[in-house]
């Protein structure tokens, strides 16, 4: 069998454009809990499913397995600056945030390009990541161009960078 070297696999999907998320939650204590998400998609329209793959090393990580709902807000292309935030370990990541309750009282920015506020269907294993499945619930859409990660950078869809920071 073939082995792939993990970082020519990292630097070959590096040049995958994908969405940006920032995927939150509230766990029964209250705590408000959300990481910055690459690994997003839909998955299903009958049921109403997406998928989203937190490191199993995030902090964050059993709070997301656990939780009963959690909200993906799609990142609009002027929102690089909250992807790094919450791209973060360690940090209180909802200081100074503009995060507010949204769908289901889940934190959500009102100013996203998409939220879905989801219910959690499942969660399977994904080697060093979790895949949590999640049943749309709600959805909301604010049409703004969206934050696209390409080749290790926040960027536009027409590939002008967003900021100059990256993940």
């Amino acid at each position: 069998m073939l082995t792939v070297d993990p970082a020519d696999f990292a630097r070959t999907m590096a040049h995958v454009p994908t969405p940006v998320t920032v995927v939150t939650t509230v766990d029964p204590s209250g705590r408000r809990w959300g990481f910055t998400a690459s690994s997003f998609s839909s998955l299903s329209l009958d049921p109403t499913l997406v998928l989203v793959c937190p490191a199993k090393s995030a902090s964050c990580h059993d709070a997301f397995v656990a939780a009963d709902r959690f909200m993906v807000n799609v990142l609009a292309s002027g929102q690089a600056d909250i992807a790094a935030v919450f791209a973060r370990s360690g940090a209180d990541k909802f200081t100074n945030s503009p995060m507010e309750p949204c769908e289901s009282g889940l934190p959500g920015l009102s100013d996203a390009t998409a939220r879905l506020a989801c219910r959690l269907h499942e969660v399977l294993d994904g080697g060093d990541h979790s895949i949590l499945i999640g049943r749309v619930e709600a959805v909301s859409v604010g049409g703004a161009e969206p934050l696209v990660y390409y080749n290790r950078l926040f960027t536009r869809p027409g590939g002008s960078p967003a900021l100059a920071s990256s993940a």
